[in-house]
C-alpha cells in the first residue's frame, strides 16, 4: 500500500508568548510549540517555498522555519522592528514595516540573504504592506496617522499619501493593480481606492462589520475575506461588485485568516480567546477550535488556497 503523505502543519503565532504553535490539521491538536523572538506578529514564505519567515518585532529578528517539519532553520538578527513583511512578486525585494519606529525598510533579496537598501520615514505606526504585481510600488497603511501611502520600490521614495478612515490595518490590491482595499479597524468598513492614476481616489466604502482588520483571498479568483475583530465575524466581498455577499461567525476577536487548499475551510486566529478557530465554508459554522498561546496573530500553512 502507498504511504500516505504527512499533512503539512498549521502555524499560529502567539504574539504575547513569543512562540509559535504547530497544529496537526487532522487531529486538531497543538503538537509542538517553539520559541521565537519577542512579539511575533506576521509571517511570510520565501520565494523558493523552503522557509517560512516569522518576523519578531521586539527582538529585531527573523526566524526561518521549515514549513513542512516545523524545525527552525536559522535566525537573522539586526532587522529593526519587523512588524509586517512581504516579498515582491519578482523576488528581488523584501520589505518590512516598523510599527513602533515609524519607518519602512527596503531590502534586496539574493535568494538567500537580505541587504538593507534604504530606511524610509513614514507616518505614525506603519501597519500592513502590499506590493503591486509589477514589483514597482509598495502600499502601506499608517495605523495612527490614518493614511495610506505609496512608495516607489526602485527609488525608495514616497509617491503619494492620502487620508483614510480610522485605524487602517490590512491592505489588499486587486489582480489588475487598479484598486487597493483598506480595512478600517477603528470603523466598520473597507475603503476602496482607485490607484490607477497619479493620485489615489477613494471610490467607495464597503460596510462589513465593526473592527474590520485583516484580508485573505478565498482562492477562487473573485472573493476576498475580511475579519471584523469587534463584530466577531468574517465578511466575504465580491471583488467584481465590491459588495458583501456572505458572512461567517468568528468568535473571540478574529484576526489573521488562512484558507485550506480546497477552499472548504477558513482558519482564523481568535485573538482574545487564545484559540485557532476553524470554519466550514459551506455550512458557515465553526467546526473546530484549538487552544494556542496568548494573543494569537498570524496563521499560515503550506497547504493553502491561492493568494489572489
Amino acid at each position: 500500500m502507498p504511504v500516505r503523505a504527512q499533512p503539512t502543519p498549521l502555524f499560529v503565532l502567539n504574539s504575547l508568548d513569543a512562540s509559535v504553535s504547530v497544529i496537526d490539521p487532522v487531529k486538531w491538536l497543538e503538537v509542538k510549540r517553539f520559541a521565537t523572538g519577542k512579539e511575533p506578529h506576521h509571517l511570510y514564505l520565501t520565494p523558493d517555498e523552503k522557509s517560512m519567515i516569522v518576523a519578531n518585532a521586539l527582538s529585531d529578528t527573523l526566524t526561518f522555519v521549515d514549513p513542512k517539519t516545523a524545525e527552525i532553520q536559522r535566525v537573522v538578527r539586526g532587522i529593526v522592528d519587523p512588524y509586517q513583511l512581504r516579498f515582491s512578486p519578482d523576488m528581488k525585494w523584501f520589505v518590512t514595516a516598523a510599527n513602533r519606529l515609524n519607518h519602512i525598510d527596503v531590502y534586496r533579496w539574493d535568494g538567500t540573504d537580505i541587504t538593507l537598501v534604504k530606511r524610509v520615514a513614514t507616518g505614525k505606526t506603519p501597519s500592513h504592506l502590499w506590493i503591486d504585481s509589477k514589483s514597482t510600488t509598495v502600499y502601506a497603511t499608517m495605523q495612527d496617522s490614518d493614511e495610506l501611502i505609496a512608495l516607489d520600490l526602485a527609488s525608495q521614495t514616497l509617491k503619494w499619501r492620502t487620508a483614510t478612515g480610522s485605524l487602517p490595518a490590512d491592505v489588499y490590491g486587486t489582480a489588475d493593480d487598479k484598486f487597493m482595499l483598506v480595512a478600517l479597524t477603528g470603523g466598520d468598513a473597507v475603503e476602496v481606492y482607485d490607484v490607477s492614476g497619479k493620485q489615489p481616489l477613494r471610490s467607495r466604502v464597503i460596510k462589513t462589520g465593526a473592527g474590520a482588520h485583516a484580508f485573505r483571498a478565498l482562492g477562487d479568483g473573485r472573493h476576498l475575506l475580511v475579519s471584523n475583530r469587534v463584530a466577531n465575524s468574517i465578511s466575504k466581498i465580491d471583488l467584481q461588485t465590491f459588495a458583501v455577499v456572505d458572512s461567517f461567525p468568528a468568535p473571540g476577536g478574529p484576526d489573521c485568516i488562512e484558507v485550506s487548499r480546497d477552499g472548504k475551510l477558513i482558519y482564523v486566529t481568535s485573538r482574545w480567546a487564545r484559540k485557532l478557530t476553524v470554519i466550514d465554508v459551506a455550512s458557515r459554522k465553526v467546526v473546530q477550535q484549538v487552544k494556542v498561546g496568548k494573543s494569537p496573530h498570524g496563521v499560515w500553512t503550506l497547504d493553502h488556497a491561492k493568494r489572489q
